[in-house]
């Protein structure tokens, strides 16, 4: 690929028509390490000035799709500890590894700086209230799972969908690591805890491949205790 053509320089022509007035913006996702293709999106992460708005916008540009990642500012410090709270940390690792394409006044290695910052901080830890309620969620989930008959596979596998989410999330939050969703549930996993992830994940397709759900609720079961144990009755949502 000729590099007018690489993504970098497809990003920065996405900022200089879309956004003439940025003061920041790199490219972040597997384009920014160099993994993608002529169909593949891409991620841009945008800074603009107080003036403007703070958003997430998907646009086409010149027949490739790209996920805008875009904050003023002052927005930018909320987005943050947004991205902490919710413990995905989405906007924290684009600014981390993301591949820097305009910071005329040095707004962009600022916001770089506080992005890590809030990396290193790790995720805001979980409260009281919802490390029961995940105990509680798990434990039903865990518990259909293994009275669902084999026979009814829409809602094993619903179920052995819900187990894995919920254990990925008490897991994480264990080893105050980061999450993710879709992509990035197994591989968050997998870096938290080698061994229950890997033991999860494995559960997971085994249910799949084979509508075995024992190796899956052994696996939940042993997160379980690494957080206190099943919740069942005594359980109070406040």
């Amino acid at each position: 690929m000729k590099d007018h053509d690489s993504p970098a320089s497809e990003a920065l022509r996405l900022v200089h028509h879309h956004f003439p007035h940025a003061v920041g913006a790199l490219l972040g996702g597997s384009a920014a390490r160099g993994h993608t293709s002529a169909s593949s999106d891409l991620d841009v992460a945008v800074l603009l000035p107080d003036s403007d708005t703070s958003r997430r916008q998907v646009i086409r540009h010149n027949g490739r799709l790209a996920e805008l990642f875009i904050h003023t500012v002052t927005d930018f410090q909320q987005a943050l500890e947004h991205n902490r709270g919710n413990r995905r940390g989405t906007l924290l690792f684009i600014y981390d590894q993301g591949m820097p394409l305009l910071d005329p006044y040095g707004d962009l290695e600022r916001a770089r700086v506080q992005a890590r910052s809030s990396l290193a901080a790790g995720p805001i830890p979980l409260t009281p209230a919802e490390w029961e309620r995940g105990r509680y969620f798990l434990t039903c989930f865990m518990d259909d799972l293994i009275d669902v008959p084999s026979t009814n596979r829409y809602e094993q596998l619903s179920l052995t969908d819900h187990t894995l989410r919920e254990a990925a999330h008490l897991l994480t939050a264990h080893h105050r690591a980061w999450t993710g969703i879709g992509k990035w549930l197994p591989r968050r996993l997998l870096s938290a805890d080698p061994v229950h992830g890997q033991a999860l994940l494995d559960g997971h397709q085994r249910v799949a491949e084979h509508a075995d759900t024992a190796p899956l609720a052994v696996a939940a079961e042993r997160v379980l205790d690494l957080v206190g144990g099943p919740l069942r009755e005594g359980y109070t949502q406040r």
